[in-house]
């Protein structure tokens, strides 16, 4: 086992896009970071590559996010080889859309199986083993209040982890563990651009009046904040968005 950092961190979804930010961003701060991946582990290992190249602790660990012996696997790698966990973060998902009237209902119940029940499994595991100190960082998103077109599957998963994440913020009464959800806008990452025409992407850009999508980065700040210092912060969702809504 390495020595023991200060703080240690797992994050789903931690291969790319906003996972990938808040991996590095929190490594830079000292943490030690899971980098957890679904399907794709030669991302997550080029994550903890360019961690671990800058003097970082990093280590990758893979599985579904749905289900809790998989995950369980994870959080015992944090474990075993960190010494524990202090910290979730929790960006995995996935985005398909359509309207509500041509959505198949098999697609349908794969996105609440991964955003829902994953949420659900990994946030269950959290609160059972995050050290006093620590923090839950799960992922809505400000399409709950834009409420854009072809979005309704996908808002109603998030609508439901905001409504989990307040809930186990009070469960969690005087164990010392935060629990908030961010809630980013448009955000320059593969998940957001995937179907999007170029006029559709300028279409979103402008509901924004900083007038541009947000980055990766602009939202990892915000999950160190949570992370680490933000610690009167418990119980809300953070509409990370730039004033889109």
């Amino acid at each position: 086992m390495n020595q023991n950092p200060q703080r240690v961190a797992i994050l789903t979804g931690g291969s790319g896009g906003i996972g990938r930010a808040s991996a590095v961003r929190l490594a830079a701060d000292g943490t030690a970071v899971v980098v957890h991946y679904a399907g794709n582990r030669d991302l997550a290992e080029k994550t903890v590559h360019s961690i671990t190249i800058d003097g970082g602790l990093a280590i990758a660990a893979g599985g579904d996010i749905a289900d809790e012996s998989a995950m369980e696997v994870v959080f015992d790698a944090a474990r075993k080889e960190f010494g524990g966990v202090d910290v979730l973060v929790h960006t995995a998902g996935i985005m398909p859309l359509a309207p509500v009237a041509e959505m198949d209902l098999e697609t349908f119940d794969r996105i609440q199986r991964t955003n829902v029940r994953g949420t659900f499994v990994v946030n269950q595991l959290a609160a059972r083993r995050v050290r006093s100190g620590g923090a839950i960082i799960n992922f809505s998103t400000s399409v709950t209040r834009l409420q854009l077109p072809g979005y309704g599957a996908y808002a109603a998963s998030k609508a439901a982890i905001e409504g989990m994440s307040l809930i186990l913020a009070r469960e969690l009464r005087g164990k010392d563990i935060t629990v908030n959800a961010i809630a980013p806008g448009p955000t320059a990452t593969p998940l957001f651009f995937e179907g999007k025409s170029p006029e559709t992407i300028k279409q979103i850009s402008g509901l924004n009046p900083m007038e541009r999508l947000g980055t990766p980065q602009d939202i990892a700040e915000t999950v160190a904040f949570l992370a680490g210092p933000g610690r009167w912060v418990n119980g809300q969702v953070l509409h990370v968005n730039g004033g889109a809504a």
